[in-house]
């Protein structure tokens, strides 16, 4: 931390607190000229964009994933912990990816890829919606895939070369 009197690199933290807004405060003094400063760190938690099909941008909102999970996930066994899991997990890939932007294309192959595993008639409602399902003709082409497939877990990863919408 640079000293804002003297420039100097190095100083010490006398005291830090947390404060309400979760920041930490600390108080600091100079090693050099051994005036005192006051520093406030914050997380600062990166927003991911999505990248619409219509190439509009969107800020990525959790409640907004979930909610869509939530309503494919109606009525199965899956519990809310189950979908609150898939979510996390789904914002753990975004964050390893390193990128700041995100196709809902990829969003949409990663839900599925984790929810196939998980509830087969919660991936089908979820597929529907994201692959814009048009006719009966799309839902029977995604059964099929999915009842073909020996590795369940590889049922998005095939189904986005099967539909191209």
């Amino acid at each position: 931390m640079f000293c804002p009197f003297c420039n100097h690199r190095e100083s010490r933290v006398l005291e830090s607190r947390l404060t309400t807004d979760n920041s930490v405060r600390r108080r600091r003094e100079c090693e050099s000229c051994n005036k005192r400063f006051t520093t406030y760190e914050k997380l600062d938690v990166v927003q991911f964009l999505v990248v619409k099909r219509s190439g509009s941008r969107e800020p990525y909102i959790r409640e907004k994933l979930r909610a869509g999970l939530s309503r494919a996930c109606a009525k199965t066994n899956i519990t809310a912990e189950q979908i609150d899991d898939l979510v996390d997990a789904v914002e753990n890939e975004m964050q390893a990816s390193g990128r700041r932007e995100l196709s809902s294309i990829n969003l949409g192959e990663m839900v599925l890829a984790l929810l196939s595993p998980l509830d087969q008639v919660a991936y089908v409602r979820f597929a529907s919606v994201y692959r814009q399902f048009r006719s009966i003709d799309d839902f029977i082409q995604e059964l099929t895939l999915l009842k073909n497939l020996p590795n369940k877990q590889d049922v998005a990863a095939t189904a986005s070369g099967a539909k191209s919408s």
